[in-house]
Order: C-alpha cells, then sequence, then structure tokens
C-alpha cells in the first residue's frame, strides 16, 4: 500500500516545532552552564594565640611576697608597721586581682587552641566538598553536552535499519490498513448503535403502551364488576306485573364521567414524572421534616410513595388524590387513601386534625382563589407545631417551565418561589423558607470559553447570566410551621 505524504504545511510545522525545541534545550543548556559552581576563595586559618608573657604573669602576679618581716624592734619597726597598715591592703587587693587575670588567661590558652584547630579541620573539610560539587557540575556539564549528539546518532541510525530492511514502508502500510479497519469498525458501530437506539425507544413505547393498556383494562374490569353488581340490585328492586310504574328504584349510572379515563393521567406519570423509585429517592429528603409527627395528609399522594415512606419511618399518615386509579393503585398496596376534592375533605376535619401536611407537584394544579382557601382551612386543621411543605416546578428555570410545566395538561398557573412563600407567610405560616432541589446538571449548562480579555470577560458573563435563568433547579418546595 501506498505511504501518504506529508505536505508541505505538515513539514515546516514539524521543522518549526523541533527548532523550537532545539533553541529550548540550548537556552537551558547555558544556564546550567553559567550555575555551574566556581571554587570561591575561602577565609585563612586565625593566627596563634599569643602566649609569650604567660610565663612571666605566672612568675609576677603576686607583688606582696610571703616572708617579708618588719624590723625586730625601735622606731623602724613602728613607721613600717604604720605605713603597712596604710597600704598593706592595697596591695592585698592587687595582688587578689592579679591573680584572678592570671588563672583566666592561663583557661583560655587551651580554648583558643581548640578553636584555632577546629577552624583548620572545618576549613579542610569544606574546602574538598566544594571541589567535589565542582568537580560533579562540571561532569554533568559535560553529560549534557552529549546528549543531542547522542540521539541524533541514535535517530540516524534507526532510520538507516529501517530504509535498508523496507521497515518504513511496511510500518506505514500497517498504519494505513489499520486505520481503514478503524474506520470501517466506527461506521459498523455508529450504525450499530443507531439501531439500538431505535429498537431501546420502540421497546420504551411498546412498555409505555403495555402500561397504559394494563391501567385500562383494570379500569375496565372494576367498572364492568361494579356495573353487573349495580345491574343486579336494579333487577331485584324490579317492580313484579300489574304494579304501579314508577315505584321500583331506577338504575343509576356507573359513576363520574371522567372515571374510565383516569388511567391515563396514570401512564402520563408513569413516562414523564418518573418511575416510583425516582420519585421516592426525591421525596426522601421530606421525611425527616416529620419525625414525630402522626397523621400527616399526603395531598394529592398519586401513587403513594411517600406515604410508603411514612409507613417505613414509622409515621402515620394518610393521603388523598382526586384520581380514581391512582386512589385504586395506592390502595392495592394496603396504603390508607381517600378520594376526593382536597379543600372539601380538609373542611369535614375538625380543627387540629393534622400533624403535618406535604403537597408534592400539587399546586400548579389550583386556581388562585381555590390555593387561597386551601392554605387557610389547612392552617386551621394543623395542630401547633405542625409543618406544611409544598413542592412544585420552579417557573423561574425556563428549561424547568418549558420543558416540564407546560407538558402536563392539568397544570393551572405557575408558581414563582416568592409568591408562594408569600402565599404560605399571609396565611399565619412562621419560619416560612424555600429549598431549591433537583438541580440542572452542570456539564450539561452553557460552557464558558477561556481567556481574560474583554470579549471573553463579556461572553462568559453573558453564558452565566443566560445559564441562571435557564437551568437552574429544576423544583422547589416552600415549607412553613404553624406555631
Amino acid at each position: 500500500m501506498s505511504v501518504t505524504p506529508l505536505s508541505k504545511e505538515e513539514l515546516a510545522r514539524r521543522k518549526a516545532a523541533r527548532e523550537q525545541a532545539d533553541r529550548a534545550y540550548n537556552d537551558a543548556l547555558t544556564a546550567v552552564d553559567a550555575a555551574v559552581l566556581q571554587m570561591p576563595a575561602l577565609p585563612g586559618i586565625p593566627g596563634v594565640y599569643d602566649e609569650s608573657q604567660m610565663g612571666a604573669l605566672n612568675e609576677r602576679w603576686n607583688i606582696v611576697p610571703e616572708g617579708t618581716a618588719l624590723p625586730a624592734s625601735g622606731w623602724k619597726r613602728l613607721v613600717a608597721a604604720a605605713l603597712w597598715r596604710l597600704v598593706g591592703p592595697v596591695f592585698h587587693r592587687q595582688a587578689v586581682f592579679n591573680s584572678l587575670v592570671v588563672d583566666h588567661l592561663n583557661r583560655n590558652v587551651h580554648h583558643q587552641r581548640s578553636v584555632r584547630e577546629s577552624v583548620a579541620r572545618l576549613t579542610d573539610v569544606l574546602r574538598d566538598q566544594l571541589g567535589a560539587l565542582a568537580a560533579f557540575e562540571t561532569r554533568l556539564m559535560i553529560l549534557l553536552q552529549q546528549v543531542t549528539p547522542y540521539v541524533n546518532t541514535k535517530d540516524e541510525e534507526v532510520v538507516t535499519l529501517a530504509f535498508e530492511h523496507g521497515l518504513v514502508g511496511a510500518v506505514n502500510s500497517l498504519a494505513d490498513e489499520l486505520r481503514m479497519r478503524a474506520e470501517s469498525m466506527q461506521a459498523h458501530e455508529r450504525r450499530f448503535e443507531a439501531r439500538v437506539t431505535g429498537l431501546t425507544t420502540a421497546h420504551a413505547d411498546l412498555q409505555a403502551a403495555l402500561a397504559t393498556l394494563h391501567q385500562a383494562t383494570a379500569v375496565l374490569k372494576r367498572e364492568v364488576a361494579r356495573l353487573a353488581e349495580q345491574s343486579g340490585t336494579a333487577a331485584l328492586a324490579q317492580p313484579t306485573p300489574g304494579a304501579q310504574e314508577g315505584g321500583g328504584a331506577p338504575a343509576t349510572a356507573a359513576g363520574p364521567a371522567g372515571a374510565l379515563d383516569s388511567y391515563k393521567y396514570v401512564g402520563f406519570e408513569d413516562r414523564f414524572r418518573g418511575s416510583q423509585a425516582e420519585i421516592r429517592a426525591r421525596l426522601e429528603d421530606y421525611v425527616p421534616l416529620f419525625e414525630g409527627a402522626s397523621d400527616v395528609l399526603d395531598l394529592g399522594c398519586g401513587r403513594g410513595e411517600f406515604l410508603d415512606l411514612l409507613r417505613e419511618s414509622g409515621i402515620s399518615g394518610r393521603g388523598l388524590d382526586l384520581n380514581h386509579e391512582m386512589v385504586e393503585v395506592c390502595r392495592s398496596r394496603g396504603l390508607r387513601v381517600d378520594e376526593g376534592d382536597a379543600l372539601s375533605f380538609l373542611r369535614a376535619l375538625p380543627d387540629g386534625a393534622l400533624g403535618g401536611l406535604l403537597a408534592a407537584q400539587v399546586v400548579e394544579h389550583l386556581e388562585p382563589d381555590y390555593l387561597l382557601a386551601l392554605l387557610d382551612v389547612a392552617y386551621a386543621k394543623l395542630r401547633p407545631g405542625s409543618r406544611i411543605v409544598l413542592e412544585t416546578i420552579n417557573p423561574a428555570c425556563w428549561f424547568a417551565f418549558f420543558e416540564s410545566y407546560i407538558r402536563d395538561i392539568t397544570h393551572v398557573r405557575p408558581l414563582h418561589p416568592d409568591t408562594l412563600s408569600y402565599l404560605l407567610t399571609a396565611s399565619g405560616f412562621q419560619e416560612v423558607s424555600v429549598s431549591y432541589r433537583a438541580p440542572y446538571p452542570e456539564h450539561e449548562k452553557l460552557q464558558t470559553v477561556p481567556g481574560d480579555d474583554d470579549r471573553s470577560e463579556t461572553f462568559n458573563a453573558n453564558v452565566e447570566r443566560l445559564n441562571r435563568l435557564l437551568f437552574t433547579h429544576l423544583d422547589y418546595a416552600a415549607m412553613g410551621r404553624r406555631l
């Protein structure tokens, strides 16, 4: 196979890179050469301590020799004694001083000898070590100077052998073949990934369709059973022949017209909101807020994920949902769930009946007047010290609004975090706070560019501003407490 020749631009680029590397190496070598240690001039050894007068000092320090006698008698003795009494103490003090000075000098003679000997030994050692270091740096410099010729000769040897044995052509041919095979494998892999993606999508659609069909079948079974039961009751209540017309009880309808379609919203939750395992993981953080509480109400409980968490934590709770099929799903798992309107349900409870209230992804389904009335009634039904937690989609995050909020046809009105916090405070709740949840993944946000010039800083500032508007937290929870 043919060897693809290098372009002039690539050859020029490689030559420039090699020249730059050579210049950098030569500059580094010059710097090392300049840093080679030069042998400094060491100071000389201190001179010998002057001991020339030590013998005379040791002999003559005592200016009052012992054995000096006064005249035996007479006026000479009297005069000598009087004079000695005057000058004798002075001579004695001088003698004591002389003895101390001579003793001090005698003891320093040995010390000065030791100091000189130590300095001489240290100077010899330092001279030897500095000489060895200078010799090492010189040899190192010589070694570095030989690196370039050594590498060049090795490169020339390898190239010569390669051309002599045809290795260059063989290696290039093998590289071309491997490259073509790799490109072919990548193409096969892309086609395979496309097919797998298509199958995965089809499988997910099939699962969603089967789940919806299963829900619809369950609803139809219950409705058929209920209609059969009602038909049997109506047949028993039919008047006997000859009875007055209108004396019997007529058959009633099967229930609300929307009951048969409630399964569709269950399928919608399964597909777009998340699986039960995912919703459980999102709601787990709320369980500690109700620790020690009882009679906690999960308003709009859906499939009952939070009720499962309360039961596992030993907290008594009940659920309420308007969707008939959701209620049936919860009851099939043994959960205590009622079906009906939230406001009517709460109004029927006695004041202080609840020890906590959670409404996850509910308030965005309510009209404003209904929400205001619901918060007022909830305040009356909660016991002092109880918590209320309202989780909803964060419309301040544009991605959450356009991707999640408008997808659900049952949503009525988005609620800004400031709005919902104010409504809790206005309804009498205290310790109101907002907890932002489900942050948008950092790696999927708009990315900044490197650089510190004005254009880069302006671009990056705009990127950060867009990220704060588009990609922040997808959900938030407004929380309060009734004191």
